[in-house]
């Protein structure tokens, strides 16, 4: 009986031994029927959804889907560098540009650039970054193009939206990669040298998200054109909207759908989507009129045309681009869409982050930095470690570009998540700023762009339809090793080839999908000690998250089998499903970016809190996807809790990253230091006096180092010595009593005024103009020149409150003018009462009191109450100069935080230890 078994079971083993190994027989027997089953599985694919998936290349998203990803690899790829030439026009023309806008002028009284702007725009080559040489471009690189639009975003959106489109997805990008030799010798050098300005019509009131259904028509005919006769073209019927730049266009590029009822090209009718040039002074074209979008002034407006012949040439790539106006799209969207998003929300994080730290420091509630409160620590955190990871992804996604790659499924990652990020960094940055932040004018930084992030989140790929459909959508299908070969299989109509070729790819299918099931509960279990997981030369505090990578790699690759063939085609309608599978994706992608990024720079030790927080935060996020994807995994619960066992089999081990993580990122943010400045570099930071960046990096500095002083007038304040509440007297009161010394107190004076130049915020008249009622008498009252004077303690005072009243030049029967100027004259005309000449009669006993001074009468003459009050009684002797303060040799210089960057200087403080 024994032996019969051992024979019966010997037999079946060779049976499917013969099936499994044999091909032929395994094709017969099994292949060929799980092809007839695939095919019925599989949900429709239109042709422009072929055309998409087909469109791009796979990078690194093929390593992650295949669950082994070689990082090794990864951090092999070359570090990305700008050339001299490249670095040479961000340091010149960029800055120029940066220094020549004004976004709240540009917003707000023009809608528009200024006319000047545009014509530097077009003259230093803005428009044809991406063009090569040889047609007068500048044929800078993809990093380069990141780094300007980047810089340029930091101070204005509607400048970077203007530079940024002509050098995405357009005429230009479609001509240098499908146009004919006479279109691009024609059109390439005119937009290098901006004698044409372009935009590029795809939208339609019909057509957003599914722009492949485009309504608008040409319809292939015969016609006079340009005093010829029977000149073949089309007549084309159009109605586009949102298009960017369109307005000032000169050259539209167009997109309808080609038809040929009267076969004049051939046998086909529809001939499919179709892209053509088109001037916009063609008799027909309808184009000019703007939209508001939330109030942003670049150029954006609707076109549209009836019944407008073309000649054929206009197409581009002519008679033999006719039908291919898809397939050049998709090709061109995703180098595009790579760089010019994720570069101007990676500028806004930067902003943000230096912006909101200074902030933080600079602004004081309940006698503390709000800085130094938890939940602004929270904030700061969030939009630290979002930055570093935010920059990391759009190097490396640049990069890529640049070595030749057009990552499709990346770029909608970078697209999605970077626009996300940034939407979230802003919304913290303005948490923090609170009023400053909304009440929008000269003074804020940040109002517009807030105003504007929806922009960003809806264009090229509203972010609802890219990550519920096209990040794993396309992914699963692009990136994942076998999938494409099979669906391929089942489109082929022969038969043969058919067989053979699923079959291979089934077997390659089969024994992947076995191997990540057998890895995932191993990796859970045992992880941490595969250290084969680990690249070679990676630094200690980064091969702890190469080893969680790879778990969940291997996680990720499995768990998308298993939806596919649980879900089949209907996985394609469970968006919710497939959104979190495309998040995990993307945080894998994100994470190794991250982890590329700090092992590129060199392993800068005080960059070590971003790195920590931003890819563990990244993890934790990975660990709740899963979760949620397996608590909503449709299918009987033992499957779905046996799935769970095979992720998590010692249960979710992840955690968010901690609160000393967020102190640190915070602390780092509060002062000026290296990792500060390489977290925000490539932002624009104006040094002119007056500009708000300008003042609230003085201010941040000035607080740093008056920190010790401050702490010394609260210590006289908390124990009695000083009695005043406020803020002045106490620094004269400190003085007097020789807490501070005269330069000291000149230190916290300046502190003082940097302090209230950061926290106003703007007002209008009636009608939110500047305008001021009249001229302002701004007439500062001085004191005496002498050299050496002897005088009261109220003397002493007196000459003590005047140096206090104002860090602004002294003027005399000065007319302001301009808006900034009138705004400021308005804040000096209220506060001149407690800032200038009336402080200056204010004597001794008036400043150890809480009590407003018997006189309130401004003078002007502080010199003749010094002589009055010299001649009461002579106490003490101090050396003024005209401003009221000796300044001694050994007085702090003033370096503002962007010399302190390109000096490459670490400014050390004590301060948060002494908190």
């Amino acid at each position: 009986m024994l032996e019969s078994l051992l024979l019966v079971f010997i037999s079946l083993l060779v049976i499917v031994a013969l099936v499994l190994f044999v091909p032929w027989l395994r094709r017969l027997i099994i292949s060929n029927q799980l092809l007839k089953i695939f095919r019925k599985m599989l949900p429709p694919i239109s042709q422009t959804e072929q055309e998409a998936l087909d469109a791009g290349t796979v990078w690194w998203d093929g390593d992650l889907f295949s669950g082994k990803p070689d990082w090794s690899k990864l951090l092999a790829y070359p570090t990305p560098q700008l050339s001299d030439e490249e670095q040479a026009f961000l340091n010149g023309p960029v800055e120029q540009l940066c220094d020549m806008l004004d976004e709240w002028k540009i917003t707000h009284d023009l809608k528009d650039l200024p006319p000047e702007v545009w014509q530097f725009i077009k003259d230093n080559g803005f428009f044809g970054l991406i063009i090569p040489k040889q047609y007068g471009g500048r044929g800078f690189s993809a990093l380069a193009h990141s780094e300007i639009v980047m810089k340029i975003g930091s101070r204005s959106g509607t400048a970077a939206v203007t530079v940024m489109v002509p050098n995405s997805l357009g005429p230009a990008e479609l001509l240098m990669h499908y146009g004919t030799d006479e279109q691009k010798n024609y059109y390439l050098p005119r937009l290098a040298q901006g004698l044409e300005v372009p935009c590029f019509g795809l939208t339609s009131p019909d057509a957003g998200s599914d722009a492949g259904s485009i309504p608008d028509y040409a319809v292939v005919c015969r016609e006079e054109f340009d005093g010829k006769q029977d000149v073949l073209g089309m007549r084309v019927t159009w109605e586009k909207r949102y298009i960017t730049l369109g307005p000032v266009a000169t050259i539209l590029g167009l997109a309808f759908k080609l038809y040929d009822p009267d076969h004049l090209l051939g046998n086909q009718e529809d001939l499919g989507i179709t892209l053509a040039l088109i001037p916009t002074d063609t008799p027909g074209l309808h184009i000019g009129r703007r939209h508001l979008p939330l109030d942003a002034a670049f150029q954006n407006g609707p076109n549209w045309g009836k019944d407008v012949f073309i000649p054929m040439d206009w197409i581009i790539g002519g008679q033999n681009g006719v039908g291919q106006g898809w397939r050049m799209l998709m090709n061109c969207l995703a180098a595009g869409r790579s760089i010019s998003l994720p570069a101007t929300s990676t500028g806004s994080a930067k902003l943000a982050a230096r912006t909101s730290g200074a902030y933080s420091r600079v602004r004081v509630q309940f006698n503390l930095p709000i800085g130094y409160f938890e939940g602004i620590e929270e904030a700061l955190a969030r939009i630290g470690g979002n930055t570093y990871m935010m920059d990391a992804a759009r190097i490396m996604t640049a990069g890529a570009v640049d070595l030749g790659e057009k990552p499709s499924v990346i770029s909608a990652i970078v697209k999605y998540h970077l626009t996300e990020r940034a939407r979230q960094t802003i919304n913290d940055a303005m948490d923090i700023h609170g009023g400053k932040g909304i009440c929008i004018g000269p003074r804020n930084y940040l109002g517009r762009t807030y105003q504007h992030m929806p922009v960003s989140i809806t264009v090229e790929g509203a972010n609802i339809l890219t990550r519920n459909m096209i990040i794993f959508g396309q992914g699963a299908i692009r990136c994942h090793p076998y999938i494409l070969q099979e669906i391929t299989a089942a489109h082929d109509t022969d038969k043969k080839r058919a067989s053979k070729a699923f079959d291979s790819a089934l077997v390659g299918h089969v024994l992947f999908s076995m191997r990540n099931a057998i890895k995932c509960p191993v990796y859970g279990l045992f992880g941490k000690y595969i250290k084969s997981n680990i690249p070679e030369n990676c630094s200690p505090e980064t091969a702890p998250y190469f080893l969680q990578l790879s778990r969940f790699a291997v996680n990720f690759a499995f768990l998308a089998d298993v939806a596919m063939i649980k879900l089949g085609g209907s996985l394609k309608r469970k968006e919710r499903l497939s959104a979190r599978l495309g998040d995990i994706l993307s945080l894998l992608y994100l994470a190794s970016a991250t982890l590329k990024r700090f092992e590129d720079n060199g392993r800068p030790q005080a960059d070590l809190p971003l790195l920590h927080w931003s890819v563990q935060d990244a993890i934790y996020r990975v660990q709740q996807a899963f979760d949620e994807l397996l608590s909503n995994f449709p299918g009987n619960k033992v499957f779905v809790w046996l799935l769970r066992k095979c992720i998590f089999p010692l249960g979710k081990p992840y955690l968010p990253p901690t609160d000393k993580l967020g102190h640190e990122i915070s602390q780092m943010l509060l002062e000026p230091n290296k990792a500060r400045d390489r977290l925000t570099a490539g932002v624009y930071l104006p040094t002119r006096s007056g500009e708000p960046l300008s003042d609230l990096e003085q201010a941040l500095e000035c607080a740093i180092e008056s920190a010790p002083l401050e702490a010394k007038v609260r210590n006289a304040v908390k124990s009695g010595k000083i009695t005043t509440q406020q803020s002045e007297k106490q620094v004269t009161q400190a003085y007097h009593l020789n807490v501070i010394t005269v330069t000291e107190a000149d230190l916290l004076h300046k502190m003082r005024d940097l302090r209230s130049r950061v926290i106003k915020v703007d007002d209008f008249s009636q009608d939110f103009s500047y305008e001021a009622p009249g001229s302002v008498d701004l007439t500062v009252s001085s004191p005496p020149a002498t050299s050496s004077v002897t005088t009261t303690e109220s003397t002493i005072a007196a000459t003590t409150a005047t140096s206090f009243a104002s860090s602004e030049p002294e003027h005399s029967d000065v007319t302001v003018a301009g808006d900034q100027n009138e705004q400021l004259a308005t804040d000096i005309e209220r506060s001149n009462v407690l800032e200038s000449g009336q402080l200056s009669e204010i004597a001794a006993s008036d400043l150890f009191t809480d009590e407003a001074p018997v006189s309130e009468q401004v003078t002007g003459n502080n010199e003749t109450n010094t002589r009055d009050a010299a001649s009461e009684q002579e106490k003490h002797s101090i050396t003024a100069d005209q401003e009221g303060w000796r300044q001694t040799d050994d007085s702090p210089t003033e370096k503002t935080g962007s010399e302190r960057m390109k000096q490459g200087e670490s400014i050390q403080t004590e301060e948060t230890k002494n908190h």
